[in-house]
């Protein structure tokens, strides 16, 4: 570990030979040898002060470099990077397959990862319904010793086909279940026919009821859909047919959270639909204080570079391919 001093901006110390010296042996015997500080200062008849004094002061000069080799699937170079580009407070990359099929459990993992690491109690989670990916977090969670989430809250409706609505009501339970957390299921559909009929089931005080705990939410976890539907939410009947997806097409919308359109800058994509969907506001979204997106894949790329770009969210679990090319593509840095 230690290696001789090259020209760099490190502070300039005058020094004899013999400190030189004692501050290289100390170096040696601690960093090649694993000795303790205890140990060397008693072999060379020393304080352990100074023995601590030398060694930071052996960094200082150039006597030992410190080198932080990245073991393999951690990927802490990119996550720094992305959150550098994007003004993320926090990014998690990881490896999964070539296709984007398996994206889906890798990304499954790793947020159940995060998730474990990073939630310690008293939050109120929101979290958006047809999502394969946070279906994919939950079954990969393990359970909490003690409640870190009050309430888990559905953020857009989560009635369906009954085929597949059974996934969206498994994502909150499952969820309460993992975090000992009280869960507050949206009985609607994510999408109504009419603006009328929307306005009509909003005014119910069970859904009132859910939507009053939206802006007490602390933490929403959110997938990140293209104009294209996904596969669960296609099956489960809250589908955009052709006309709707043109008008978003020429509307310049790239993607989805919790189907609010945006486009490829992040702005709301404004259409008719928007007076349909029963699910959070995009302004109300952003309010939220943690804003977990969990999303992957060649076919994403768009729709996840308009949703950073936008603020949508501020924490980001990816994968590697992914992280790559939002790098490639990402805004230019005043």
């Amino acid at each position: 570990m230690s290696s001789p001093s090259g020209s760099d901006t490190r502070p300039v110390f005058t020094h004899s030979e013999d400190q030189l010296r004692l501050m290289a042996r100390v170096a040696r015997m601690y960093h090649e040898h694993g000795r303790r500080q205890a140990d060397i200062a008693a072999e060379l008849h020393v304080s352990q002060p100074r023995v601590s004094r030398l060694l930071k002061r052996a960094a200082e000069v150039g006597i030992v470099h410190t080198i932080v080799s990245l073991p393999a699937g951690v990927h802490t170079d990119l996550e720094e990077a992305l959150e550098q580009a994007y003004g993320l407070e926090q990014a998690v990359v990881v490896d999964a397959g070539g296709s984007d099929d398996d994206v889906t459990p890798a990304l499954g993992a790793a947020t159940a990862e995060y998730l474990a690491a990073t939630l310690i109690g008293g939050d109120t989670v929101g979290i958006s319904s047809w999502s394969a990916s946070l279906l994919a977090a939950v079954n990969a969670m393990r359970p909490f010793r003690s409640s870190v989430v009050d309430s888990v809250v559905q953020v857009v409706g989560g009635l369906g086909d009954p085929r597949v609505q059974m996934l969206a009501a498994r994502l909150i339970g499952q969820f309460a279940s993992s975090t000992g957390a009280e869960p507050v299921f949206m009985p609607t559909p994510g999408v109504l026919g009419t603006a009328s009929a929307r306005d009509s089931l909003m005014a119910d005080p069970t859904v009132t009821n859910v939507m009053s705990l939206w802006p007490r939410l602390t933490v929403a976890l959110v997938g990140i859909g293209s104009v294209e539907p996904s596969e669960l939410l296609r099956m489960s009947g809250n589908v955009l047919g052709e006309p709707e997806r043109a008008a978003l097409a020429d509307a310049g919308a790239v993607g989805d959270i919790c189907l609010r359109f945006f486009d490829a800058d992040g702005s709301p994509v404004r259409t008719e639909l928007n007076d349909r969907i029963i699910g959070i506001a995009a302004d109300q979204l952003r309010e939220v204080p943690r804003r977990v997106g969990v999303a992957g894949g060649v076919r994403k790329h768009a729709a996840i570079r308009g949703a950073l770009l936008g603020g949508w969210i501020n924490v980001l679990v990816t994968d590697v391919d992914s992280a790559q090319r939002l790098l490639a593509d990402a805004p230019a840095q005043p």
